[in-house]
């Protein structure tokens, strides 16, 4: 189990100016990212009736995980299952594909295709939906900006216009009615595997400011 540290900051408009000149000039952006170096993040996440998700997050549980359906720039011929575990303040990522008609089935509430499929990961979907009544819960969308250090295998990225669609269910829509999330201009994460260079440590470091565990998928729910 590869298991990545993850660092987050809330930062406001200055902090979002500074930080984005520096990476540029010193880092080289996600080549996904297109030619205005930045693409829409489309989430859809799971709970359970309990809001385990939600209030292990909010509690700082050590060991979590959670459910996700994502894809980039509303383009629904390339959509990926999720499923992001923390332990001790590290995490894994493990993903799978879904086609547009499986996320139609899940929305609908058919799951048994689920079983048909040979990744472990859709398999463990099903099990957890029939043994905790995991279900799609609402739509985080947000606009991220990547960059990328080789050494370390550094990934910073700068999300802004993070909105909620409150419990909408609607992925599909290419321009769905959502709600700004306005604790934060911004959020910068910063990852990296064993190590992150001192330049780098340095390239983010603003002052005062100090990691904090902002979660999008918590303060979208702020809005139920």
């Amino acid at each position: 189990m590869i298991l990545r540290h993850e660092l987050k900051h809330e930062i406001n408009y200055a902090d979002y100016l500074l930080l984005k000149k520096r990476l540029k000039d010193m880092l080289r952006p996600d080549p996904h990212a297109g030619a205005h170096g930045e693409y829409r993040v489309r989430s859809l996440y799971f709970d359970d009736p309990f809001d385990r998700a939600l209030t292990e997050k909010i509690g700082g549980v050590n060991k979590r995980e959670k459910f996700r359906i994502r894809c980039y720039n509303a383009n629904f011929d390339f959509i990926r299952l999720e499923k992001k575990t923390k332990r001790s303040g590290l995490s894994r990522k493990q993903s799978a594909r879904l086609c547009s008609a499986e996320v139609e089935n899940i929305l609908q509430g058919e799951y048994d295709f689920l079983l048909s499929r040979d990744e472990e990961l859709l398999q463990e979907l099903y099990v957890k939906i029939k043994s905790n009544l995991l279900r799609p819960r609402t739509i985080v969308e947000y606009i991220r900006e990547p960059f990328l250090y080789t050494a370390g295998n550094v990934r910073i990225t700068l999300d802004r216009d993070i909105r909620t669609g409150m419990r909408s269910l609607d992925f599909f829509t290419v321009d769905p009615l959502l709600v700004p999330v306005d604790e934060a201009f911004a959020v910068l994460e910063v990852k990296f595997d064993q190590f992150i260079p001192d330049f780098i440590v340095q390239l983010v470091q603003l002052g005062s400011r100090r990691s904090a565990a902002f979660s999008k998928y918590a303060h979208s729910r702020k809005y139920d």
